[in-house]
């Protein structure tokens, strides 16, 4: 674990008058910046209100805050720490705030995908790929187009192949979202999604990130097209 000299550590100085806010960012940094990692245990209060010039109770306002989103945990006796894993209390308020908005979850869907497969090119395993390959053989001998497990499966195995853990907590609550969004679609096209999912399937193992981003660009694009006319049809009737 990451030993640092509180006092030596490169952080900007907070005005009195800001709010906890501020000094949220300012130890968000910390993360940011490489000074500390996740797991490392951060300053005492003693500590990081010499470094930020902050009264206690701003301080303590802020660090509260950390913790809701999942980001530190405090323990008694022994500090406060970094989170192996960041929180998806964040992400998953802003999708629930947005709940209603199928075409704001879609285009949040299509940025964070597009920037999974790219990582996923370099990161997905020999075994990944396989179980990748299975979900498309699921779907292609499924019945009456109930393919959506399996559909889930396919993107949440790219996703979690990005291994990344700031990214956790995101792909975690967009998946939840995944199967609402695909209730809008009323005519499924399973020889298409086979076809799309091979094409992504095929670009992974072969490592070729331009391929994997343009192939996923298409199908989440198409799944778009299907979510969108399932909403008009639906407003038609």
């Amino acid at each position: 674990m990451m030993e640092r000299d509180p006092l030596q550590m490169n952080v900007e100085h907070v005005n009195r008058k800001t709010l906890s806010k501020q000094v949220v960012e300012r130890i968000l940094h910390l993360l940011s910046s490489g000074q500390l990692k996740p797991g490392d245990k951060l300053p005492t209060e003693a500590e990081f209100i010499t470094i930020l010039g902050v009264s206690r109770t701003v301080l303590r306002e802020a660090l509260s805050a950390l913790e809701t989103l999942g980001i530190i945990t405090r323990k008694t006796r022994e500090g406060t720490y970094f989170n192996l894993k960041v929180g998806s209390a964040p992400f998953s308020d802003m999708l629930n705030l947005a709940s209603d908005n199928i075409q704001a979850i879609i285009e949040a869907r299509i940025v964070l995908e597009l920037g999974l497969i790219t990582i996923a090119t370099e990161k997905i395993t020999d075994e990944q790929l396989e179980e990748l390959y299975e979900t498309i053989l699921e779907i292609e001998e499924s019945k009456d187009n109930n393919y959506g497990q399996a559909d889930k499966r396919f993107h949440r195995i790219i996703a979690l192949s990005a291994n990344n853990l700031i990214l956790d907590g995101m792909i975690h609550s967009l998946l939840l979202y995944h199967a609402k969004i695909n209730n809008h679609i009323i005519v499924r096209e399973k020889e298409k999604t086979v076809a799309h999912h091979k094409r992504i399937y095929e670009a992974l193992k072969e490592r070729d990130a331009y391929k994997a981003h343009t192939a996923m660009y298409d199908h989440l694009r198409f799944v778009q097209k299907k979510i969108l006319e399932g909403q008009q049809e639906k407003k038609g009737e």
